[in-house]
Parts: C-alpha cells; structure tokens; sequence
C-alpha cells in the first residue's frame, strides 16, 4: 500500500511539469476501471504476484495524474476572459483572507459574489490591492479599515495572473494557481466602494476574522517590539509580518522553518494538550467508563492540533502533521498498530488528494522529506539509545540529508544549522510558541511581553551566528541527476551502526558540490535581460567576470529586483561576486535593487551617473563616456553620458543615462537604459561609428520619447530586446514605436511576453537567445504570444 501511495503522489507531481494538460476523458476514466480490473485479478504464483504489484503501481500512477489533471482542467475552466482585462468592473463579495498592508496599500483576496457589470465573467477567486494616496498627495483615498469576512460592492480592474519567468525564479503563476485565484488587480475609483455588511457568517471566514482578531491583539500589546512580527507568524501563520533582516538571520542559521506554523510547534500543542486531558479525564470515574482516557487524550489532542492549523492557514507543513496525527489517532481507536512509515504514507496521499499542487511548494519537499528521515534514522534501530545521542543523530540526519533540497531549491545550506537548531527548536517551541498562544488569551501583555523576551534571547543568539564569515555555504544550481545522487548517496550514509562501508555514500555527494555549470569560451559572452516587471537588470557573463548593469525596481518597503531576482539569480547561476555594477541613472524602476544588490553580493567596482553615493565597499566612479575594458576576450565601452553633464543640475535624470556597448565574437549588443531622443541625437553626433549593433536593448523600454528613427537607421539591429512589464501603466512599449523596429526587419523579444531574455555570443561570431516563458512552458502560464520557439538560432 505504501508503494502504491508514493506512485500516486509521483501521478500528481509529474502532471505539474508538463507544458500542456492532457485530453480529459482518457486520464478520468480508464485508469479506475484498470486499476479495478487488476485489484479482482488474483494470481497464485510468486512471479505473477510481482508482475500484478508492479501493473498496480503503474496505474496508480497513471490516476495521480489523471487525478491532478482533472482539478487542474477544474481550476483553470474558472479564467478571466481576455478582453475584460483593464476594463472596470463592478463586483460584489466577501473579503476571504486576512487582509496583508503596508504604508501604502492593502492586499486580500476577494470571494466574488455577483458580477453588476453586465455580461462580464468574473473568477469566483481573485486578489486585489487597495492603493491610498502616497505621501503629500490628494489624488486617491486612503485606506479603509479591511476585515475578513466583510461583504464589499468595488469596482476593480483584473488582469490574468502573470508573473516574473526568470532562471530559477519564483513561480507566481504556479502559488496563485495553488491558492485558486484566477485574477489579480486593484480597487478602481475607492469612493464609489460600499461595504455591504460587517460579517458574512461562514466557517472559513470565522476562521480569518479570529486569525485577524489574534494578530491585533499581539500588535497591540506589543506595539514596538522588535520580534512582534515573529509572534504574529508563530500565532496565526502570517510571515509576513517578519522584516526581511530578520528573514536573512532566519535563513542564515537555518531556523526558518520554525518561525511558520511548522509541524514540531502543531505535535508540540497536540502533545500539550493531550498531556493536559489525559489525567483530568482520569479523575472522573463517569467519564472513564464511558470513554477510555488514552482515547479521550488522543481524541484533544487530534483536536487541537486542527485549531492551530486551521488558524495558522493550513499550510502544507500543518496539513502534513495534521493528517499523521488524525491517521494514529483512528490506529489508537481502532486497537490497531500502524508503522510510523504507513502514517506518513497516509498523511501523503491525504495532502496530495485535497492538493495536487503542493509539490509545486518547497514546504511539502522539506516538511516530508525531514520527517522521514528522522524515521530513517529513529525507527527499527536495535536497542533505546539514550536521548541524547539520539537527539543528536536527527540533528546530523536533518542537515546532512536536506543538503542536497537546500541546494536544489535555494542554492544554499547552512552550515551552522545543527547549532542554531539545538538551541532554537527548544526555545522557540517549547517557550515561545506556547507563551505565545497563552498571551492571546490572557488579558494583559505580561505573558506575551514574557514571550517577546524569550524571542529576543533566541534572536540574539542566532544573529550571532548569522554574522559567522562561513555560516552559509552558496552553491549554483545543481542538475537533477547530481540531487538525486546526493539523496542515494545520504541514504546509504545514514544506515545502521555496522552496515559495511557506509563511507562510500559520500562519494555520491561529489557530484552535487563539485560539478560546476560549463564555463564560457574564452572571447564569449552571455547577455540575460532579467524579467524584473516594469524596469531593467541586464547580467553580462565572461568566462571569468560578471557584470550587472541596473538592478531593477523596487516593489515596497522589503522587496526589490534585487533581493527577489536578481541576487536568487546570481546564486543560481554561480556568480558569487561582481567584478562590475552600472547603475546607470536615479528612476527607481533602474536603482531600485541596487542597495539590496550591493548588501548580498561583493562588487569590485561601481559606476553610475547618481553623482556622490553610497556603494559599500565598491570601488565607485562615475560613468564616463571613453572608458573602455576588457575581460576574457569581450570588450566594454561606455558611450555616454560625458563629463561634461554632470555640471548641468536641470538635466533630466533620462538624458544621464549610461550607455554600454558589448562586443564578443564580432557581434555587438547596445545597452541603452532610458535614453532619449535628445540624448539619439548627442550619441549621432559624438560617436556615431560605435553605435551600429545587432542586438539593442530598446531605449527606454519602449516609450514615444526614444527610438528616433535617425537613431535605428544608424544602429541597424537585426533583433531588438524590450524590457517592459506585462500591461504596464505606460503602455510601453508603445505599437507606433514597435513598427519602426518592424520596418527595419528587427526581430522584436520581450520580457513582458517572453520572460528572461538569454542571448549568447559565441567566440566564433554565432548567437543563441532563449526565452525563459518558451523554455520553462507549464500549463498554467499565460499564452505564449510571441511565437512558440524555444531557441532562436542568430547565426
């Protein structure tokens, strides 16, 4: 049973890596009608009874992904239909979630009801954001006082849900499609909105209103506490609330996991509780008789670790635990002894069933793959070690045996994790987790400020090993077949006390930390256009050098291009420090990332137009038109600005523009930020033999402003390169502009369309370009809509 349970996991993950869904009637219907034909099929010989597990394990891979198949076909059926998309509509609904603000907005998902707009189609599940007026200005409404469970009448403008495609970037399209939300869009003219009523009376939104009750309670009592947002999240499942410094420690000494709603602090309420029912219920001989008190203890324990995950949002750690605990709790009932490996088999299918998406989470790969690996190492061993030996082999099993889903995932371990969770794990789940939860319900602040403290002497500590030079091991992305190495090689690490040569396992762990991606040829190049919205981060690759010129946009107070792209980026692809960083003027969609950029990686030298600023430890220098280099074959040259604008104050922050020209094999590729046409005609004026390229980075992504004609006749590119956002509030890039490039024969790519934009420049004079959307297809994301190649072939 067991086997077949993981082959109809393996049915469900495998539907969520193809780039199309398949036919729906085959994948709902035949595979139950086999899979009954082979469960009737009785064979007596050994041979036969092998060969009937093996058709069984098949088809019930076969139904895991038809299974996924049908929810997806499901789920996908409820879309926004193109042509509603900008347009205004006037819904009517409840807010279904925990509403998420900052300085400026609200965020919350939306439960629509009823579509006023007539003949408009609305997903039944959208999200949405409620924008106030920035600082010092009057031209929208501020905020309202959003609770869940209110019933709204908005008007809204939707658009599909389309998200960032870059190289080991997160999937947004894949969580909004886990979380059911087929739309995504902002609240249009905030006065006309009406609140309906101040309570829709439903479970689920009972649930959220208490969740929210919980989170004012301990921002209130703790008003400027450095770790409130910590007890938020450990209260009611809200991560949000935890500033990204503290994320980076967090994730530095490999604790992040105990500051969600994990399963350790749902055992360890359940463990409470059932401590707490188990000798009460003893004491009344009446309640004895009628109900054994283990039963009676299993019965409040299954129930409270079920409150707690409802409140903390039932992510797929809770939901896991949640399910093996329910499954030992009908064992307890039953009379019946049930192997812990069964349990977590029956937690699996559970999560898969109500699921099919959750392998798309990191969650459900480390929350299943820990807690079978401390049954690896804790269960059919001869003998009742002592609790500490044991405590200490789960800890080495723990970090050794995620190494490789840490890598793959994150492309990075903790090294000091093993410290840092033999001190966390204790305090933060036996002291603060349970304080926390207390102080919610006594009056007064006394318990959570006590819980506050405990907080703050685990953070203390682990702060102090995230400053630790070596506390984190960063390691590019490794290929699927060195992972699994790894995973076999640990597997065989981690055998009983006496197995023979259980060193060799480490040898399959080489592969994993060794094998480094193939190097470019010396003379060669690779240019990525990151996909960072409406803005520009562009990486250009050597051999031996990496150069970033812009870093994006920033998004809020704690996300940026920086820390959300282009550092995950950096990292996956091995760059591990910047011989160059260009920003080339102040626009916050260019500088955005910058600062999170320079906080992460080492940057030898830093070149921009922003006059004096702070670049770290970076050699700083302004951008100057002249300056020229060389690494490994591929020269650079910066065009403009000239130093001569830097003593003009009234020039706009667009004409100060840097401009980069790369040359590698022959070919040449025009970096040209937000130039504009002032500035085309400087550039034909000064240097108009440098300007000819193949490959131009369109100025100004697009805008009316740039892209003179004068200018494209002298550059003459054969393929243009737009870095725009996907139905931006500038229409960039603008159609009239399009059909100028159109005109001169240029092959047009976008990242609004396209994704990641990979162009690479052999030695030899050849090119590639990859588009991530084309490369990495699933079939939740949006419509190819610019040709469905996947390399387009320059040479």
């Amino acid at each position: 049973m067991r086997l077949l349970i993981l082959c109809f996991a393996a049915g469900t993950a495998w539907l969520q890596v193809q780039s199309a869904l398949p036919a729906p009637a085959a994948w709902w219907v035949l595979p139950p009608l086999l899979v009954a034909g082979v469960l009737t099929w009785r064979p007596q010989a050994a041979r036969a009874r092998g060969a009937r597990l093996a058709v069984a394990a098949g088809l019930c891979f076969l139904c895991g992904f038809g299974w996924a198949a049908w929810r997806a076909h499901e789920r996908l059926a409820a879309a926004l239909p193109p042509a509603l998309e900008g347009a205004d509509l006037r819904i009517e609904g409840v807010v279904a979630q925990l509403p998420q603000s900052d300085e400026r907005s609200l965020r919350f998902e939306f439960d629509v009801e009823r579509v006023l707009t007539p003949g408009a189609t609305v997903p039944p599940h959208i999200a949405l954001s409620w924008w106030g007026a920035p600082s010092g200005a009057q031209t929208r409404g501020s905020l309202p006082a959003l609770h869940a469970g209110e019933r709204w009448q908005l008007t809204v403008r939707l658009r599909r849900p389309h998200g960032l495609q870059n190289p080991n970037g997160f999937d947004y399209e894949a969580w909004l499609l886990e979380r059911e939300v087929r739309a995504v869009g902002y609240v249009r003219a905030p006065a006309t909105a009406r609140r309906l009523d101040a309570f829709v009376v439903r479970p689920g939104y009972a649930v959220e209103r208490l969740r929210e009750a919980v989170r004012a309670r301990i921002v209130q009592a703790l008003p400027e506490a450095t770790y409130a947002g910590v007890l938020v999240a450990l209260a009611v499942g809200d991560q949000r609330a935890i500033p990204a410094s503290q994320w980076q420690v967090f994730t530095r000494t490999g604790v992040n996991h105990l500051m969600s709603i994990s399963g350790l602090h749902v055992t360890m309420i359940a463990g409470l509780l059932a401590w707490l029912v188990h000798p009460l219920w003893r004491r009344s001989s009446t309640l004895v008789l009628r109900l054994p008190a283990r039963k009676a203890a299993a019965a409040g324990g299954l129930c409270s670790a079920l409150g707690y995950a409802w409140l903390a949002g039932f992510a797929v750690p809770a939901q896991r635990t949640v399910f093996m605990l329910a499954v030992v709790a009908a064992a307890l009932w039953s009379g019946r002894i049930v192997a812990a490996s069964g349990v977590l088999c029956a937690a699996l299918l559970v999560v898969v069933l109500i699921d099919p998406w959750a392998a798309l989470a990191a969650g459900f790969w480390l929350s299943f793959g820990a807690v079978a690996l401390i049954l690896y190492v804790s269960t059919h061993r001869i003998g009742t070690p002592h609790w500490l030996p044991a405590w200490g082999r789960v800890q080495w099993a723990m970090t050794l045996g995620l190494a490789p889903l840490l890598v793959a995932l994150f492309q990075q371990v903790s090294v000091v994790s093993p410290l840092a969770n033999a001190l966390a794990i204790p305090l933060v789940s036996l002291v603060v987790v349970p304080l926390a939860l207390l102080g919610v319900l006594v009056p007064g602040s006394l318990v959570l400020e006590a819980a506050h403290a405990a907080m703050a002497l685990c953070g203390a500590l682990l702060e102090w090993l995230a400053r630790l030079p070596a506390a984190v091991w960063e390691q590019h992305a490794p290929s699927a077949w060195a992972v699994a190495a790894a995973v076999a090689g640990i597997v065989w690490m981690l055998l009983p006390r006496g197995f023979p040569a259980r060193w060799v396992g480490a040898a399959a762990l080489l592969p994993l930390f060794l094998l480094a991606p193939a190097p470019l040829d010396e003379g060669a190049a690779r240019i990525a256009v990151l996909d960072v919205g409406q803005g520009l981060a562009v990486v250009v690759h050597t051999r031996e050098h990496a150069l970033l010129y812009d870093a994006g946009p920033a998004w809020g107070p704690q996300a940026d291009s920086g820390n959300r792209v282009i550092v995950p980026y950096l990292r996956a692809v091995g760059v591990r420090r910047l011989d160059g960083m260009i920003v080339s003027h102040g626009d916050k969609d260019h500088a955005g990332g910058a600062a999170s950029v320079l906080a992460a990686v080492p940057v030898a030298r830093f070149w921009s137009s922003l006059g004096t600023v702070d670049a770290g430890e970076a050699m700083a220098a302004p951008c100057l038109a002249g300056a020229r280099w060389a690494w490994n074959g591929v020269s650079f040259e910066v065009l403009h600005p000239p130093a001569a604008q830097y003593g003009r104050e009234r020039l706009r922050s667009n004409d100060r523009s840097c401009v980069l020209r790369v040359e590698a094999g022959g070919q040449s590729v025009l970096l040209t930020a937000d130039i504009e046409q002032k500035t085309e005609r400087e550039l034909l004026q000064s240097v108009p033999e440098r300007l000819r390229a193949r490959y131009l980075l369109v100025p100004h992504h697009g805008s009316r402003t740039s892209s003179s004609p004068e200018f494209l006749q002298q550059v003459a590119p054969q393929t243009a390169l737009v870095a725009a956002g996907y139905r931006n509030r500038f229409g960039h890039p603008k159609e009239e502009i399009l059909e100028r490039y159109r005109a001169l024969g240029a092959r047009i790519y976008r990242t609004d369309l396209d994704g990641a934009l990979i162009l690479t420049l052999a030695a030899d004079g050849g090119a590639t370009l990859q588009r991530r959307r084309a490369l990495y297809r699933r079939y939740w994301h949006a419509p190819l809509e610019n040709g469905d190649a996947v390399d387009d072939d320059e040479e």
